[in-house]
């Protein structure tokens, strides 16, 4: 059995340049366990190391490449050799000098591993060519508003002042856009653990084969996930819906919320699509699992008035519904969809 080269015993190639920081991305199979051993490989080679769920992870290793006289693609290389060799799964690994051109690195890389190092004097070459759509941060709907005006890549972005993106997509997205298209991104790596999660779980006592029956169930344990996050001060930036099936078979998927949420209506929506998402049709349903997580506290998020007198009522009904089950029981008031 052979080991990983020691970084130490390497020494540092001149084009890694000012990089410093890693984009990881583990394989999209990886379980939960084994996202939490890599993130603890990750943490041998640097402290400054900052999950994203559900499987990716920031290092930043200027640190580390002075105390093991390598260079951070270096570094990256033999994360992704002790990867395979120790824990038996692969990853791809972006090098660059800031968080978002690491992350586009990362995503240029095809699986299942690899490295993708982009030093400071390429970063222009590497941002120019890639599709606006391939920018870190920028969302389809805001992509398709810059191709509407004829900006199709990143490097066209460059090309045309500030002012036109902020009128374009307004002006906050448009200064950021500026901004990350030059390769310009002044967020650090904070240090921050896999965050916790909640998950409510139902099983079935026959083979469920009804799909209104199955999503009443679904709809049942929003209730009960957004009861428990609201009880526990808590938010969701992103949901995971695991079905089970007859025979062992499982599907799982998992997508971020617009914003962190607690609240049934945005956990209903986005579940809702997530089971859609699975055209389950006839399937024979055993049981399934809603997982709320990334984590964060409620009195983080920004509570805003959304101008939607309906949505407005459904808030203040909730709040009272959450009073009432706590004084009288949980489930002693819920949708009557569940009666």
């Amino acid at each position: 059995m052979t080991t990983a080269p020691d970084p130490r015993h390497a020494p540092a190639p001149a084009a890694s340049g000012g990089s410093g920081v890693l984009h990881v991305r583990c394989a999209p199979a990886l379980s939960g366990e084994g996202y939490r051993e890599v993130l603890e490989l990750l943490r041998e080679f640097s402290p400054l190391v900052q999950a994203l769920p559900p499987r990716a992870a920031l290092v930043q290793v200027r640190g580390a490449r002075r105390y093991f006289g390598a260079g951070a693609d270096r570094i990256a290389e033999v994360v992704r050799l002790r990867a395979v060799a120790r824990l038996g799964t692969d990853v791809r690994i972006g090098v660059a000098g800031t968080w978002a051109v690491a992350a586009m690195a990362s995503a240029r890389i095809p699986g299942p591993g690899g490295v993708l190092a982009v030093p400071g004097d390429r970063v222009a070459g590497f941002l120019a060519p890639l599709p606006v759509e391939d920018l870190h941060g920028l969302g389809s709907r805001q992509a398709e508003a810059l191709r509407g005006y004829g900006l199709h890549t990143v490097g066209a972005l460059t090309r045309v002042p500030p002012g036109v993106l902020e009128r374009i997509l307004g002006k906050r997205a448009g200064r950021l856009v500026a901004e990350r298209a030059h390769g310009i991104d002044p967020r650090p790596v904070t240090p921050r653990d896999l965050p916790s999660s909640a998950a409510v779980r139902t099983g079935f006592a026959r083979q469920e084969l009804d799909g209104p029956h199955a999503r009443a169930a679904l709809l049942a344990l929003v209730v009960r996930l957004g009861a428990q996050l609201r009880g526990r001060r808590q938010a969701a930036r992103s949901l995971c819906l695991t079905l089970q099936f007859a025979g062992g078979t499982r599907w799982e998927r998992s997508r971020r919320l617009t914003e962190p949420s607690a609240h049934d209506e945005d956990l209903r929506t986005l579940a809702y699509r997530l089971m859609d998402a699975a055209g389950l049709q006839r399937a024979r349903l055993t049981g399934m699992v809603l997982r709320a997580e990334d984590l964060t506290a409620a009195r983080s998020v920004t509570r805003q008035l959304s101008l939607d007198p309906v949505r407005e009522a459904r808030l203040t009904v909730e709040a009272a519904v959450d009073r009432a089950n706590a004084r009288f029981g949980a489930g002693t008031v819920r949708p009557a969809a569940l009666f």
